[in-house]
């Protein structure tokens, strides 16, 4: 494991896996079929660098209770803004790296089969901006 991703605290780590697939399960949320969210999922798995030694955890810190869709969006998006934050802080060379980590997951969520629909296109857009 590189020594990037040791350096990393516990919560740290709870906040980018959070974001990364918070961003899937809104997609999801938003009307995904279930095997565009597993492309979404994969993609995750399949990040390098620090982004990749996070995301490959297998973790239960992932927190994403809400009733609805709105609800999740609450928490996600603002998590995605915080963790693109905190690696601006901490390691400013991985923003880009979790940056399109994420970016891949949505557009593999969306077009996993066949084109999205109106709403998970919309959903993809808020993600994209929270993104910076």
């Amino acid at each position: 494991m590189s020594t990037i991703a040791i350096t990393l605290n516990d919560q740290d780590k709870s906040a980018l896996r959070t974001a990364a697939y918070g961003s899937v399960a809104l997609l999801a949320a938003a009307g995904a079929p279930h095997k565009a969210i597993s492309q979404g999922s994969i993609a995750l798995t399949s990040a390098t660098g620090l982004t990749g030694h996070v995301l490959s955890v297998k973790s239960k810190d992932i927190a994403l209770p809400g009733k609805n869709v709105a609800e999740l969006a609450e928490q996600v998006l603002p998590a995605l803004t915080a963790a693109v934050d905190l690696l601006a802080q901490q390691y400013p060379a991985e923003v880009d790296n979790f940056r399109s980590t994420v970016l891949v997951a949505v557009e593999a969520a969306q077009f996993a089969k066949g084109a999205p629909s109106p709403a998970v296109v919309a959903m993809a857009a808020k993600i994209t901006a929270a993104l910076g």
